[in-house]
């Protein structure tokens, strides 16, 4: 089904690609903004539990049979990842100056998930009903292997993405903000820590 081809082409190298942006975005405006030195540790694990809350429904849903139960993982994800951001930006505008270019950047972040999970509900509306007790097929509440798996290419290709712009860089703030928190509590004036991030 041609439609089905376009839509899933999207998912995979549209959609997909833009969060991946987005995020890496997000770190060098944290970057910019000096984290390390106002809301430091406790910000960055936030973002690492927001990557998480993301990366688990990703995964399953790139390796596994979409149904029931891997839509209502997909649907917790999305409300725990909104209410994460609520609570990162709730925090950080307490401490460090939150840009109109990063507020512009979170909008992508929260807003792709739900792009990416509607373009599945067309893609697999059966299953979405089936959920809510809908539909013509029964709920399936258990794990199989995709049919038809991503390609081994496409697949070494994200992974790749994923490390060198989500998992290295927010590895990286996260030891940058205890390296400076460290140096906090040793005395060192906070302008050779900024001079350092210039």
């Amino acid at each position: 089904m041609p439609d089905e081809t376009l839509a899933t082409a999207y998912l995979m190298y549209f959609l997909l690609p833009v969060w991946l942006l987005a995020g890496f975005a997000d770190w060098l405006c944290h970057r910019r903004s000096g984290i390390s030195t106002t809301t430091g540790i406790k910000e960055t694990l936030i973002h690492l539990l927001m990557l998480l809350e993301i990366a688990v429904p990703l995964l399953a849903a790139m390796f596994l049979q979409v149904n029931a139960l891997i839509f209502l993982l997909m649907l917790v994800a999305f409300v725990l990842h909104e209410l994460t951001a609520l609570w990162d930006v709730s925090y950080a505008v307490t401490l460090r100056k939150v840009t109109p270019l990063e507020q512009h950047v979170h909008s992508f972040l929260e807003m792709i998930p739900l792009m990416g999970l509607s373009v599945i509900a067309l893609l697999h509306w059966q299953a979405l009903l089936s959920l809510f007790g809908l539909g013509n097929t029964p709920a399936e509440f258990s794990l199989h292997w995709k049919a038809h798996p991503l390609p081994i290419g496409y697949l070494a290709g994200v992974f790749g993405a994923m490390v060198l712009l989500a998992i290295l860089p927010y590895l990286e703030e996260l030891l940058r903000d205890w390296r400076d928190r460290r140096r906090a509590r040793a005395g060192e004036p906070a302008f050779v820590r900024a001079l350092e991030r210039s």
